[in-house]
């Protein structure tokens, strides 16, 4: 199991890769060229830049998170497959630099959602934090409006401010799109893009939606173990696997991880460990990866993937704003530093434990 940081890029990171080189056994990177407009290709000449800056700094450019779908794909438009064609392109040259892992998502209009961004807790840290209360009783123009208000001035991932005038015409167009439309959109985009990427020896780990219920009335399907045996299921492939994490599913209580991640096993690429307080259903906040601040037991996380002999990579998810360090929400440095060490102290303790059984 290999630690890595997801990092932003050298113009929308506050944490630089010489800080993350001084975290103990984070060795690699995940990142993404997020100037490039989401359906264009990714040039091979832009990722060897972004991987040079990686690896001048000691550290291996392992996955990219995400490169992201086109909201045409999702709704299976006309435009379909030009953009499927460019999304091959973008796996043939991810490929040919090194990269084998790509993480994305099939979430419509927004990426993951939260009602706060900086939730004071007892201790004067702050969170990430959804309460469904404070998102039903607000149109999504609100909400983004919100999100984008209290957001360090960062752009959070799928609430980007040039979304916002033409929100309303997709959500015109998302009206009578079902769960079942949404699984046979995801299938035709994996059926055509699984053989590039079984060519390419590239595995696409589809990431949990966040949180894992509809939001605005909008189809969400990656969320509990049936819905994710369904999508493995759609295409099989090794290329057609999961980026598991515990933060997203972990939101809901009768998601059970470790017999998820036991059931999941070799189709599990890429871990995404974090931890959630959840207060009731659809309230919840962001925690330290810590067991006892959360409603995840991080021993099982990690005792689970032990069984299923796990050798991908993982990052320490989402971490709280502690010592008055302002950053991209969910992305300073000091907290995601004490989750990869935490993380790294129960993988010793675990191979040391079954060593001596």
């Amino acid at each position: 199991m290999k630690a890595t940081l997801r990092w932003f890029g050298p113009k929308d990171d506050s944490v630089t890769l010489e800080n993350i080189r001084q975290i103990p056994g984070v060795v690699g990177i995940v990142s993404a060229l997020q100037e490039i407009p989401v359906g264009d290709v990714w040039q091979k000449e832009a990722i060897i830049e972004r991987k040079k800056i990686i690896e001048e700094a000691g550290l291996d450019f392992m996955a990219v998170e995400s490169v992201n779908i086109h909201e045409e794909i999702k709704l299976n438009s006309p435009d379909t497959p030009k953009l499927i064609e460019n999304y091959k392109q973008c796996i043939k040259n991810l490929s040919e630099v090194g990269i084998n892992t790509i993480c994305y998502n099939f979430m419509p209009v927004f990426d993951w959602a939260r009602s706060d961004l900086a939730k004071m807790l007892e201790d004067g840290s702050n969170v990430l934090s959804y309460d469904k209360n404070l998102i039903e009783g607000k149109t999504p123009e609100e909400m983004f409006n919100e999100i984008n208000s209290n957001s360090k001035g960062y752009s959070l991932p799928g609430w980007e401010a040039e979304k916002l005038p033409i929100l309303k015409n997709l959500f015109e167009r998302y009206k009578g799109v079902t769960e079942d439309d949404l699984f046979e959109n995801l299938y035709n985009f994996l059926s055509r893009i699984i053989p590039t990427a079984e060519e390419y020896n590239v595995k696409m780990a589809i990431h949990p939606d966040d949180p894992p219920w509809s939001i605005f009335g909008l189809p969400r399907i990656t969320t509990n173990e049936k819905n994710i045996e369904r999508i493995l299921n759609l295409v099989d492939s090794p290329s057609n696997s999961l980026t598991f994490c515990t933060g997203s599913l972990g939101s809901r209580v009768d998601n059970d991880l470790p017999k998820m991640i036991r059931k999941f096993g070799n189709k599990i690429h890429f871990m995404h460990i974090r931890n959630v307080k959840i207060h009731e259903a659809g309230k919840f906040d962001e925690a330290s990866h810590l067991s006892s601040d959360g409603n995840v037991d991080m021993y099982e996380v990690v005792k689970a993937l032990y069984d299923i002999n796990f050798k991908g990579i993982y990052r320490p998810d989402h971490g709280r704003m502690v010592w008055g360090e302002v950053a991209r929400p969910g992305y300073g440095l000091y907290d995601r530093a004490m989750g990869v060490t935490y993380i790294n102290g129960l993988w010793e303790a675990i191979i040391k434990e079954n060593k001596n059984k």
